[in-house]
């Protein structure tokens, strides 16, 4: 396969990625099918460092118009528009069903009932707030490059998931990603997620915000092997909103011995 070849098959990954995970229209010319979605899967955490590049350039021009608060709220706002609400939908749908379920199948039965019940509005509510007030209390020097990584490493986050879990029902938001992740591929996803690491300028020391985010995946992922025996798409949007909450919890602590 000559290099062209190559070239042209990975940027078609990573519009068929950049197609699942948010609203941007890509090319009719791109050829779409569950093994190529599969092997996308990849460029996870890169379409993360777009989506939160994206939020930093609205943060920054509506910062230029408006208060820091209300800078961050159109910011989130324009994230929930930009990816169709994917991730939260993910999170309540599976906060639903842990919540009200009491046997794996009862769990992922409510995890597929598209109405809101009361955990997961709570879990909503509580994770829209929490990024927002947590936003809103770093230094203002640190908002933009915070906000581009946590949208990036939370996605690796999740898509670490692939690697070691296996997938617990044959349908469902991840189905296209229901394969599992080589190392190679995992590798290559957490070096795209890090990319931001550096040429943003933050102090070193923000590395080890990255701690909680793997015990918080560790934790999860014993937690949905004991309830259903694996990962749907909805954990991994759970995983995803809760890692970018982790992250911003993490970075915040840093911010007391700087």
């Amino acid at each position: 396969m000559n290099e062209r070849t190559t070239w042209r098959r990975e940027s078609d990954r990573f519009l068929l990625s950049l197609q699942f995970f948010t609203r941007i229209p890509i090319p009719a010319r791109v050829p779409y099918s569950e093994d190529e979605l599969n092997q996308a899967a990849i460029y996870f955490p890169l379409i993360g460092t777009l989506i939160g590049t994206l939020c930093a350039l609205v943060y920054w021009c509506a910062s230029l118009l408006w208060p820091e608060p209300v800078a961050i709220l159109l910011s989130m706002v324009f994230s929930l528009l930009l990816t169709g609400c994917f991730h939260e939908d993910g999170l309540a749908d599976c906060m639903d069903g842990m919540g009200g379920g009491w046997d794996r199948e009862r769990i992922l039965t409510i995890m597929q009932d598209s109405r809101l019940g009361t955990y997961g509005a709570t879990a909503l509510i509580g994770t829209l707030a929490g990024k927002f007030l947590l936003l809103n209390a770093l230094p203002t020097a640190l908002i933009i490059p915070i906000m581009i990584l946590a949208h990036a490493v939370s996605r690796l986050n999740a898509a670490s998931m692939m690697l070691t879990e296996a997938y617990a029902r044959p349908e469902g938001k991840a189905k296209p990603l229901a394969v599992q992740m080589s190392p190679m591929g995992l590798l290559i996803a957490a070096t795209l997620a890090l990319l931001p690491f550096i040429w943003v300028e933050i102090p070193g020391l923000f590395w080890l915000a990255l701690l909680p985010l793997i015990a918080l995946r560790f934790w999860f992922a014993r937690w949905l092997r004991k309830w259903i025996g694996g990962f749907t798409g909805d954990c991994l949007g759970a995983l995803q909103q809760l890692s970018e909450l982790t992250f911003l919890l993490g970075v915040l602590a840093l911010c007391r011995f700087i």
